[in-house]
């Protein structure tokens, strides 16, 4: 059963009577849809809709487990207080470090990703170290091969709304639930169907360079390369300049390197294509 150990993972342990309603009225994900045994995606959002805090939550016993970056974890527990008010939470960081993902047909331990669910995918999540593992790339690839983001590799905090990096495709943000922190912007791009940023699987002809360069098509840029492997890679992207330039036979580049582009499967989505004008 291949593994890989994620090191830079960390826990957020929200407990007490009202842990779930404090929860459910800040994140974009809908708690109530989230079943014993998986871990969903979630954000905390700024007042303009862009995601602040990115982490996976899952229910324990009596209390919620937010699996978010080490970098992230202070500045989330801070924000989380902040909003705490009197409600009856407790908020703290569990001592356990880093995350060990176990992929593949025989996979059973651990807490099921709900993201590489919903890709057709089997992959389980452990706290801590749990066993031999390899290197960390080979997660890595799966991970781009399936259209799985990951901030700070495939886009900056307080940079990116939900639909940006698929959340409304795979569980991480809900429009019936109700009220939560930027809700009224991120219900409005999706009503009015302005959401035009998408992830995107980039396939380069070579090896792609290194993440953070611009996709361009005739020297225009469309968007940002993130995460790489090989000749495979992620990016956030114009998908309605993509769909012209694909339309148009144009170039599509990735540094100087030419590529090609693909939705992911599970995502539902198309490039659009202008309607031609009768």
């Amino acid at each position: 059963m291949p593994s890989a150990f994620l090191p830079d993972r960390t826990f957020l342990r929200i407990g007490g009577p009202d842990a779930e309603h404090f929860l459910q009225n800040l994140i974009t994900t809908d708690l109530g849809q989230v079943p014993a045994g998986e871990a969903w995606p979630g954000a905390l959002l700024t007042p303009q809709g862009k995601i602040l805090f990115d982490f996976l939550v899952w229910r324990g016993e009596g209390q919620l487990i937010l699996e978010t970056t080490m970098d992230q974890a202070d500045a989330l527990v801070r924000r989380l207080t902040m909003y705490k008010l009197r409600a009856a939470v407790t908020i703290e960081i569990l001592e356990t470090k880093g995350t060990t993902v176990h992929f593949g047909e025989a996979t059973t331990a651990g807490f099921v990703d709900h993201r590489f669910a919903v890709a057709g995918v089997s992959v389980h999540r452990n706290m801590g170290p749990t066993a031999p593992v390899l290197d960390q790339a080979a997660f890595d690839a799966l991970r781009i091969a399936c259209g799985i983001p990951e901030s700070g590799s495939d886009f900056a905090l307080q940079d990116a709304f939900p639909h940006d990096v698929l959340f409304d495709k795979i569980g991480g943000v809900s429009f019936r639930k109700g009220c939560y922190v930027g809700q009224e912007v991120v219900s409005r791009m999706q009503h009015r169907s302005t959401a035009r940023r998408r992830l995107v699987i980039v396939t380069g002809d070579t090896a792609l360079p290194f993440g953070g360069v611009e996709m361009t098509v005739e020297q225009k840029s469309i968007g940002t390369l993130g995460s790489v492997y090989e000749n495979k890679g992620l990016a956030i992207l114009r998908i309605d300049k993509a769909g012209e330039a694909m339309a148009q036979g144009q170039t599509i580049l990735a540094g100087s390197v030419p590529v090609t582009l693909t939705l992911p499967q599970w995502s539902g989505l198309d490039f659009p294509v202008a309607s031609e004008e009768g």
